[in-house]
């Protein structure tokens, strides 16, 4: 009996971290998408974003055992050094890049907090669902599964993310090779709760491979905390057209400032608005082929950042050159995009700055501002234009496909400083910011151009990809 079969226009494989971010980054462009995932569930934890103070600092410290002697501190993200116990660290204000403060928060409760909004969305996702294989033609993709009940099932899809991992099934089918430094060491984590809110959250890590029997894993967890009296309950251990996203395109080794997940979240927001654009007619699919000039410089960059850290500088040959550490804010908010895709980028730029030191620089992330909207303070990261700019956004609209959004700084939001929007976006008063779906600038101009409805749509044309020039 033949294989049932399905159409698509976009398959997920992973239902993790970057394969749900993907969903719900496609879902908010209206963009129906299924996501194959091949276990059961996510975990056990409960599921929810704890609240962080705005003096929130994670450290990490040398200790003898919890309720033994502390040697010193570091600052987690391996900026500097201390003797002190990470509650006795001096609080130090530090500028806001995001309105969204940070959160410390384990990979599977993320999954799940994940995995609850895809739902939320009708994302449906697929769990038990495992790839057996995948044909490419000029056409499409053809993706057989096994799905929970054993039924071999083939989806017909227009475009697959494959998000399944560092040992993705989807890359070593189509024999996509990879590169880099290879395995260097392997790190497994035993998560247990015990009440130790008096020194701190408990998560042990062995730097090994090895299978221990639960007995060694009391042993080494009360060794840890210093104590042998408190109840421990281990809940498990962890050893840690088609594009691929996440560790199936990139695997970095686990570091301070989160760098594996935050490059494929990254991935998953950049792919998303293209395909949608993609899909829709908007743009032509030459847009895609952006995705991977913009991502993987982007990757590389936080590759090597990760060796100019301590944690991994060390396993480094002596020879091997180490560039220089550079800023966590920059490396979080301000990384460079480079492609066709942007009017006003260079290769001679800098590939990661402060976004307030950036000021407006096409390829970069438009900054975080508190506005003032009809009297509530909100985040001003949406396409801004200045109010001279209305009519021309109305002419422009009428022959562009690019659906636009028109936001006055002094009519529709006010700043708080009348010249802190030209100051940080390097504008003059009459100038304006094109920024993409995703908050990156796509072009600026200082002051307004001759023919201002003309400049816009051959700018608009050029950075969507359109099938048809304005």
């Amino acid at each position: 009996m033949p294989p049932s079969r399905l159409q698509q226009s976009v398959i997920i494989v992973g239902a993790n971290l970057v394969g749900l971010s993907a969903a719900l980054c496609l879902s908010k462009h209206q963009v129906p998408t299924m996501v194959l995932g091949k276990n059961a569930s996510i975990s056990k934890h409960p599921h929810k974003i704890p609240e962080v103070a705005k003096d929130f600092s994670l450290m990490r410290a040398r200790v003898e055992s919890m309720t033994g002697k502390w040697f010193e501190s570091t600052s987690w993200s391996d900026t500097g050094k201390t003797g002190k116990k990470p509650e006795q660290e001096p609080s130090i204000p530090k500028k806001q890049y995001s309105p969204s403060l940070g959160a410390a928060l384990p990979q599977d409760q993320l999954e799940a907090i994940l995995q609850a909004a895809a739902i939320e969305r009708n994302v449906d996702i697929r769990r038990q669902h495992n790839v057996i294989n995948v044909d490419q033609d000029h056409n499409g993709i053809t993706v057989t599964v096994i799905d929970s009940r054993g039924t071999e099932v083939q989806i017909r899809v227009s475009y697959l993310i494959a998000a399944d991992g560092n040992r993705s099934m989807v890359r070593k089918l189509l024999q996509i090779r990879r590169n880099g430094r290879g395995h260097m060491q392997t790190m497994r984590n035993v998560l247990f709760p015990a009440p130790l809110e008096q020194y701190m959250q408990g998560v042990l890590v062995f730097h090994d491979d090895i299978e221990y029997d639960e007995s060694t894993l009391r042993s080494a967890i009360n060794q840890a905390i210093g104590r042998s009296d408190l109840p421990v309950d281990i809940i498990t251990t962890v050893g840690t057209h088609l594009f691929l996203a996440g560790d199936a395109a990139h695997t970095l080794p686990p570091s301070r400032g989160g760098y594996g997940a935050n490059t494929g979240i990254h991935d998953a927001d950049n792919l998303a608005w293209k395909l949608a654009a993609a899909l829709s007619g908007k743009s032509s699919p030459e847009l895609l082929h952006t995705y991977d000039a913009e991502g993987r410089p982007a990757t590389l960059l936080r590759h090597d950042q990760i060796f100019a850290r301590a944690d991994y500088k060390v396993r480094l040959a002596k020879a091997t050159p180490i560039g220089k550490k550079l800023d966590d804010d920059a490396m979080k908010f301000g990384q460079l995009y480079l492609s066709n895709g942007f009017i006003g980028v260079v290769d001679k730029l800098p590939r990661a700055l402060k976004p307030d030191e950036w000021a407006g620089q096409p390829g970069t992330h438009v900054p975080h501002f508190w506005v003032d909207k009809a009297g509530e303070t909100v985040s001003a990261l949406w396409m801004w234009w200045l109010a001279e700019w209305g009519d021309i956004i109305i002419h422009v609209k009428r022959k562009s496909l690019v659906p636009m959004k028109h936001i006055s700084i002094g009519k529709d939001v006010r700043f708080a400083d009348e010249g802190s929007f030209q100051e940080a976006l390097g504008v003059s008063e009459t100038g304006a910011v094109l920024l993409r779906p995703n908050g990156y600038i796509a072009w600026r101009t200082t002051n307004m151009p001759a023919d201002s409805a003309r400049c816009l749509g051959e700018v608009l044309a050029q950075v969507a990809f359109l099938a048809d020039s304005y």
